[in-house]
């Protein structure tokens, strides 16, 4: 099951348990943790081995297709049982969807480019992508460090065009 969540979703680490529709066409899918790495403490990196309860959290996504979806997902809450860790309990956690995140990684990564490549305002992509101003902005941000952190390229040939000698007429 995981890996048709994989390839209908990308999301890994996830499984669609059942999806439902909605009286407004919504599809809520219900996801649940499929990867077993995801029970180590964030800290120490111990595996957990008691459940300390269950915890849900309702992750945005990218938009897909014309009607509305959202994700509903189940996961537990584990017991941190190593002496020497200063953290006692932690949540379930995959790459796509980090504990504490309210919308998925690739969610976040898009809005950054909405505004360098496509030339969208940060309240546009922020109402597209349904997320908050500062965190459209903080993704634009992360996304221009790619173009301003980049090399330059060398020139080779430096031509006319490129310098104006003496007093312009």
């Amino acid at each position: 099951m995981g890996n048709d969540t994989t390839l209908l979703l990308g999301l890994d680490g996830v499984s669609v348990v059942r999806v439902e529709s909605l009286a407004d066409g919504t599809r809520r899918v219900h996801l649940i943790t499929a990867d077993e790495a995801a029970r180590a403490c964030p800290s120490c990196e111990v595996v957990g081995s008691q459940v300390k309860g269950p915890a849900v959290t309702w992750p945005r996504d990218l938009p897909y297709g014309e009607r509305k979806w959202e994700f509903f997902r189940r996961k537990r809450r584990w017991w941190c049982r190593e002496p020497k860790c200063s953290r006692k309990s932690f949540t379930e956690s995959v790459a796509q969807i980090p504990a504490g995140a309210r919308g998925t990684t690739r969610l976040r990564q898009a809005a950054g480019p909405r505004m360098r490549d496509a030339g969208s305002t940060v309240v546009q992509a922020a109402r597209d992508l349904h997320l908050s101003w500062p965190t459209v902005m903080d993704a634009f941000r992360t996304s221009a460090r790619e173009v301003t952190g980049a090399p330059l390229p060398e020139v080779d040939v430096l031509g006319i065009d490129e310098t104006r000698r003496g007093k312009t007429k």
